[in-house]
C-alpha cells in the first residue's frame, strides 16, 4: 500500500489550498498522480489549483508551480 502524504502542519488529508501547495512543492509522483486523479475529478479543485500557482508567477524557480498552472490551464478545467 502506498502511504499518503502527510503534509506539513495540517490534521487531515483534504486538497484545501494549504494542501495543494505542499503537494506541489513537496509532493513526489505519486502524490502528483493523486492530486492529477482528483483535478480530473473535480472543477472545482482545478481552480483551487490555480488559486496556488498564480502567486508564483514572477518567480522563475517555482518550476513545480508553473507546471502546474500550465497543466490545469491546458485541460480546460476552469473558466
Amino acid at each position: 500500500m502506498i502511504p499518503i502524504m502527510q503534509h506539513r502542519h495540517l490534521n487531515h488529508q483534504d486538497f484545501t489550498l494549504a494542501a495543494i501547495d505542499d503537494v506541489i512543492s513537496r509532493g513526489k509522483m505519486g502524490d502528483w498522480e493523486d492530486l492529477r486523479a482528483a483535478v480530473m475529478n473535480d472543477s472545482r479543485l482545478a481552480e483551487k489549483v490555480l488559486c496556488v500557482c498564480r502567486p508564483y508567477a514572477g518567480e522563475r524557480y517555482a518550476q513545480r508551480h508553473h507546471f502546474w498552472e500550465q497543466y490545469v490551464q491546458g485541460r480546460g478545467r476552469t473558466a
